[in-house]
């Protein structure tokens, strides 16, 4: 009996509003289904890329704990406002983006002066609200990563006094869920239909994340097809090509370049033996019917041509 996987279908779009999207995958082998899922889930949550605040630096505030006169939020509140910004950084390397404010009003994200690289998709974020002569002026400092890094692990060095490091949530995934459900497939009824919703920041659309997900699923498993040769094992089959490669190269060399006496390549030449490659052609009892070669004569061919890898025909 023949045994035939079928082949799953491409992504269907089963929907698509805004940050959120659903899809289909149809036609999985029986079981497919949960390993794929699974696995898509993962990757999503943990290896696609995002850009977010890892470093705050308020002018007057020393630390997290302290508090800004005349603004109705405290520190901590306004850097956990902070990270509630969804940001896209064109480039990997960090920048810093500046916010000045004075005055009563409603302090947000759009107040912020960004550099060419940096976007925010969502403006109208809330970072504080300020009353009668109140000042809030903030440097942040905006990193690309995956997952989740905490501050200790971003800070290896000691920061500047007065910078507050923050725990970064790279991610720009809110929510992944999947589901499985059985369909027809030929004479069969236990094949799966893989659903997946994914719901985004706004920083990524839905469809990119499932795409760039399975993109990373392919890399990471051709990388990994095949089996490592061991060092002895390769050492050898590198010893071997090398060994190859100089006896095809010896097979090149003229008689004169073997390094034998006068008197022999003269007697090998005469016979019409121009190079290593016809000598080795020959065995010890025809080189010795030639004229002027003996046992001596032999010899010392035979060391010339072991010294290039070669031997004379065996008998």
């Amino acid at each position: 009996m023949e045994y035939h996987i079928t082949l799953p279908s491409k992504p269907r779009i089963v929907s698509e509003e805004g940050t959120q999207g659903v899809y289909e995958i149809d036609s999985l082998y029986p079981g497919y289904g949960h390993t794929l899922g699974n696995s898509l889930r993962r990757i999503i949550l943990s290896s696609l890329p995002g850009a977010t605040v890892t470093q705050v630096k308020i002018e007057g505030v020393p630390h997290e704990f302290a508090t800004i006169e005349g603004s109705r939020e405290t520190v901590m509140e306004i850097l956990l406002n902070l990270k509630r910004i969804h940001f896209v950084l064109h480039g990997n390397e960090p920048q810093t983006i500046s916010l000045s404010f004075k005055g009563s009003g409603e302090v947000t994200a759009k107040n912020f002066n960004l550099p060419s690289q940096v976007e925010i998709k969502n403006p109208d974020q809330h970072i504080a609200d300020l009353s009668g002569k109140a000042t809030l002026e903030l440097e942040a400092t905006i990193e690309r990563g995956l997952g989740y890094v905490s501050r200790e692990v971003l800070t290896k060095d000691k920061v500047d006094i007065g910078v507050i490091a923050l725990d970064a949530t790279f991610t720009p995934i809110r929510r992944v869920n999947y589901e499985v459900e059985n369909m027809r497939v030929g004479d069969r009824t236990d094949f799966n239909r893989l659903r997946i919703l994914i719901e985004t920041n706004g920083t990524i659309a839905p469809r990119e994340a499932l795409e760039q997900s399975i993109e990373t699923m392919i890399h990471q498993l051709k990388s990994v097809v095949g089996f490592q040769e061991s060092e002895s094992v390769a050492s050898l089959s590198s010893s071997n090509e090398k060994a190859a490669e100089e006896t095809t190269d010896a097979t090149k060399i003229k008689i004169a370049d073997l390094g034998l006496s006068t008197r022999i390549t003269s007697a090998l030449e005469d016979a019409g033996i121009k190079s290593a490659a016809g000598l080795a052609r020959k065995t010890a009892t025809a080189l010795k019917e030639l004229d002027g070669i003996g046992d001596k004569a032999v010899e010392e061919i035979a060391e010339a041509l072991a010294g290039f890898g070669l031997t004379l025909k065996s008998e």
